[in-house]
């Protein structure tokens, strides 16, 4: 990746000239101290987007009086991590990820606060517009999986890239599941009904801030550009083949995964309070769902780096199809409707590691985080459509048709990929 020199080079905070001529073992300690810093803003990430997500649908419904509005709330959020996915890209492409993560929990920070406000009011324009701002935290920990790939070489990026996707499982599962204390301590402080569990959505969003503001240094997009920047200026860099063929597949499997997720996952709390669920058993349910999206992301980047990048995007759909079979035909039983929403969350994990993973070595250095930029943007719109007309859908056909209808994106994912066929298999072996 870069020339080695005998003597210890200075780091600047930023990632600065004197980092361009790091030798290949300390940019390997540099990497791993960046994944663990993207991993613990992840568990902060995780918290706030769990405790905000698990209560969306529920306040949407309330504040609109019409169930059929319900998904508007994950739609907002999808659609402000849309607005803000290619920006906040294109600056952490000139200024660096650290300033570009923060800046999006920032925004989501601000948002957060004027979901409360919403509710008080009982405004659902403004409500819609809060959830759009909390759509930017949603973008910045998009950003992160690829931060963990900056530094990564090919044979461990799946990896790297997985632990950072694995490290929101904690903050993520414990989100939902502090929606009962987070709502006792609303009511002592005088919240707003339902808006209690925001008050730990704000501590972890300024933590989180924190965090990568004073600890994710050197910045390491800033540190890979100049780390590339330094091989080719003594002739020592390898050309990275650019497949747009590859990178289109990636973006398209990752977002119809994304699609089928929001979809689902969005209508599922509206279905189980129809059966009668509690907040408890619903924030239960979808602490699981979260868990299963993030608990096993290493195991399948491991699989991404041995067993190639598409096999495990199949790997993906299967257990999509099945999530979906599951939902379909056990969707009176609340534990058939868990049991098809881990599943969900295991397929969404398996497609966006191994596709995340393929668009990365698919793109040149020129084109990489345009591309990061651009898939986040589509995955989001199609979250925010798969939401929106999950609702409408919901109240067409009901929760089973649903699951059965978004399988239509699982089926043009596995019928598109032996297009993508190509130098995707990287494995450790190969590279050892």
């Amino acid at each position: 990746m870069s020339a080695p020199i005998p003597h210890e080079p200075a780091v600047s905070a930023d990632g600065g000239a004197d980092a361009a001529v790091l030798a290949p073992p300390e940019l390997a300690r540099v990497q791993r101290r960046t994944v663990w810093v993207l991993s613990l803003g992840q568990v902060l990430g995780g918290l706030a987007f769990g405790a905000t997500v698990s209560l969306g649908a529920v306040l949407a419904a309330e504040i609109s009086g019409d169930e059929a509005f319900s998904g508007l709330a994950a739609a907002a959020i999808t659609l402000g991590t849309a607005a803000v996915a290619v920006p906040l890209a294109t600056f952490a492409r000139r200024r660096g990820r650290r300033p570009s993560l923060a800046m999006g929990m920032t925004v989501a920070l601000l948002g957060v606060v004027l979901v409360v406000l919403a509710v008080g009011v009982s405004s659902f324009p403004l409500l819609l517009v809060a959830f759009g701002l909390v759509g930017a935290g949603q973008a910045a920990n998009l950003q992160t999986r690829f931060a963990a790939a900056d530094l990564a070489t090919d044979a461990t990026r799946g990896r790297d890239l997985s632990i950072v996707v694995w490290a929101t499982t904690v903050g993520a599962v414990l989100g939902p599941n502090l929606t009962g204390p987070g709502e006792v301590l609303g009511q002592a402080v005088g919240m707003p009904p339902l808006t209690g569990p925001y008050l730990i959505t704000v501590v972890a969003q300024v933590l989180g801030i924190l965090l990568y503001l004073l600890a994710l240094r050197p910045d390491p997009l800033l540190l890979a550009q100049r780390v590339v920047a330094a091989a080719r200026a003594s002739a020592t860099a390898i050309a990275k083949p650019d497949d747009p063929r590859v990178a289109r597949y990636a973006i398209f499997a990752v977002a119809a995964a994304h699609g089928v997720m929001v979809s689902v996952m969005a209508m599922t709390p509206v279905h189980l309070l129809h059966h009668g669920a509690s907040l408890s058993i619903i924030g239960l349910t979808i602490s699981l769902h979260i868990a299963g999206m993030f608990a096993l992301s290493p195991v399948f980047g491991i699989l991404a780096d041995r067993l190639g990048r598409i096999p495990t995007i199949m790997i993906g759909q299967g257990l999509l199809a099945a999530a979906l079979v599951t939902a379909s035909f056990g969707q009176e039983s609340t534990t058939w409707v868990t049991v098809a929403l881990v599943l969900l969350g295991l397929g969404w994990s398996a497609t966006t590691v191994s596709g995340s993973t393929l668009l990365t070595e698919a793109s040149s250095e020129a084109m990489r985080t345009r591309r990061q930029g651009r898939s986040d943007l589509i995955m989001s719109l199609v979250g925010a459509t798969g939401a929106i007309l999950a609702g409408l859908v919901l109240a067409w056909i009901g929760y089973g048709g649903l699951a059965l209808v978004v399988g239509i994106a699982v089926v043009a994912t596995v019928a598109l990929a032996p297009l993508a066929r190509g130098p995707q298999r990287v494995s450790a072996a190969a590279h050892g």
